[in-house]
């Protein structure tokens, strides 16, 4: 019986790729996707800023439908508890990779790189969650110091890693690298400095990506956009807005899953508003 079972999610999952790559998936289904059962099987997904927020939600669902997760971030004791978190939904073992993206160098990216390989042998995919709010400010009065902090941990560390895990990513079956943006990236906004410069910067690096790599290989990359959500960074951002008025990170999570399963094989270069306005 449970053959059966397994052997229709399987015919499910392989319809569902099949359709993406005949007819590509839209926003609106990449949004409301349904994910089955173990859709992520088999795959191991790095996820930069781990410990808390969307990172977090993202490494647990992602255990939750099959993949090895690989915790990032830069505070050992939220990846633990993390890590403890996905054992004790059964999910496949993790793996810490305690890193602080402002002051990582790219040597120790690769350093990443041979020890991934060593240890799990694959990487088929990376969420880029990890994301510093900085000053909300105008830019005439911006810290400098402060601006280069923010676009090191949201852009140039983004960079740095996704170049330094291509090799690996290269060598998946159909890789897939999923950046994080903001509505303010899209429509840069008075005030918002360094963090909208930073996703203007991320949106244009996945185009670039997908424009260099979507001829020659099987990786994908596109951009989500989680809209407004219950995280602590919403909360410095807006102080005075009552988080009950926002979707948590578990609302939005079926893009996420979306974007790093094979449904989405079709799905290139895009940037995804997973909340938007009507």
């Amino acid at each position: 019986m449970s053959d059966n079972i397994n052997q229709s999610a399987s015919q499910q999952d392989h319809q569902k790729t099949v359709q993406s790559l005949t007819q590509p998936l839209t926003h609106n289904d990449i949004r409301n996707f349904v994910p089955s059962d173990n859709c992520l099987d088999g795959k191991t997904i790095l996820v930069t800023g781990a410990g808390d927020g969307i990172g977090r939600v993202a490494a647990l669902t992602y255990a939750r439908y099959g993949a090895t997760v690989l915790l990032l971030g830069r505070t050992s004791s939220k990846l633990e508890y993390v890590y403890d978190e996905i054992e004790s939904l059964g999910g496949k073992q993790p793996a810490m990779l305690p890193m602080n993206l402002e002051g990582a160098t790219y040597a120790e990216m690769q350093q990443l790189e041979g020890l991934i390989n060593k240890e799990v042998g694959q990487l088929d995919g990376i969420l880029h969650n990890a994301g510093m709010l900085g000053q909300l400010t105008p830019l005439e009065m911006y810290d400098v110091d402060t601006f280069a902090q923010v676009m090191k941990v949201n852009f140039t560390s983004t960079f740095m890693l996704t170049q330094a895990l291509l090799p690996l990513l290269k060598d998946a079956e159909n890789g897939s690298i999923i950046f994080t943006s903001s509505t303010v990236g899209t429509h840069p906004r008075a005030f918002w400095g360094a963090y909208a410069l930073s996703k203007q910067a991320v949106e244009g690096m996945s185009d670039i990506f997908t424009q260099e790599t979507q001829n020659t290989t099987n990786l994908r990359f596109n951009c989500v956009n989680p809209g407004g959500t219950r995280t602590n960074m919403r909360a410095h951002a807006y102080p005075g807005e009552s988080p009950m008025s926002l979707k948590t990170p578990e609302d939005i999570m079926a893009g996420y899953v979306c974007l790093m399963s094979d449904a989405s094989i079709g799905v290139r270069g895009q940037v995804v508003e997973l909340q938007p306005k009507d």
